[in-house]
Parts: C-alpha cells; sequence; structure tokens
C-alpha cells in the first residue's frame, strides 16, 4: 500500500508542478509585453533626451548643426526657409528673404539655389511656369537622424 500511496503523492505532486508551469507561462507572456514596451519608451526618452541636448548646447537645432558644410548665410537662410515653406519659387524665395535680411536679389538667389541643388542639399522641381525648391529627401534624412527620429 504504501507503493500505492507514494506513486498517488508522485502524481499529485506532477499535476501541480505542471499547473505551476502552465501558471508561470501565463505570467511570463504580459512580462515580455511589458519589456518590450519598456524598451520602446527608453528609446524615445533617449531621443527626447537627445534632443534637449541639442537645444540646450545651441538654442535650436540649427541648419548649423544639420549641414556644417554650408557656411554661406544666404544658403543658411534659404535651407531654413524651405524647411518650414517648402515648394517655393525664386521668386518666393527673394522676397521670404528680402523680409528676413532687409535685402536679397533674384540672381544671388538662384546662384545659391544653384550651389545647394548641387551639393544635393535641395531638389529642384519644374512646375508648369516655373520652378519650385524643397529640402532633398538626403537632407529631411540627415535631419531626422540629428534629432534622433531615424536610425
Amino acid at each position: 500500500m504504501a507503493g500505492t500511496d507514494d506513486a498517488k503523492r508522485i502524481q499529485e505532486l506532477t499535476e501541480r508542478i505542471a499547473q505551476l508551469e502552465e501558471t508561470i507561462r501565463q505570467v511570463s507572456v504580459p512580462y515580455s509585453q511589458l519589456v518590450s514596451q519598456l524598451a520602446t519608451f527608453q528609446e524615445t526618452v533617449g531621443k527626447y533626451f537627445r534632443l534637449m541636448d541639442l537645444y540646450q548646447r545651441y538654442g535650436v537645432v540649427s541648419v548649423d548643426t544639420i549641414v556644417p558644410e554650408v557656411k554661406d548665410p544666404i544658403s543658411k537662410d534659404i535651407l531654413r526657409i524651405l524647411l518650414d515653406r517648402p515648394g517655393l519659387n525664386i521668386s518666393q524665395l527673394t522676397d521670404e528673404l528680402k523680409g528676413r535680411r532687409g535685402s536679397s536679389s533674384r540672381r544671388i538667389v538662384r546662384d545659391k539655389l544653384g550651389e545647394l541643388a548641387k551639393a544635393g542639399l535641395l531638389v529642384e522641381e519644374a512646375g508648369r511656369n516655373e520652378r519650385s525648391y524643397r529640402l532633398s529627401e538626403d537632407l529631411v534624412k540627415r535631419w531626422s537622424q540629428v534629432l534622433g527620429l531615424t536610425k
């Protein structure tokens, strides 16, 4: 009889262990989801602190931070304008520059646009009557990387 009791107890213990294993399995699913969500949250917080660091050091995430190779102030202003208002034509850019700088020459704006397009920072789009300009995808990608929005 002792053998039967022992076999019964072993069977009961085996069932209890199986139940415990199932319970642990069920508890671990939300835990792994929580760990995944925390990793995403951590990544977002890291991007936020990177952005705050840039603002603290430079006061703004400026064109200088993104494209340090552009030294000319008119070219920097053109990039800033097109960041805010993509798709402007030469006349609109000249007027906008005039408002920001006090003076502007259509010829100089056209020359600067050509240089920026040649450097791959702008894209020229031909319309029906005139050409418009926007930041290149490469520049937008660089901007996003500096801000920590993409890798």
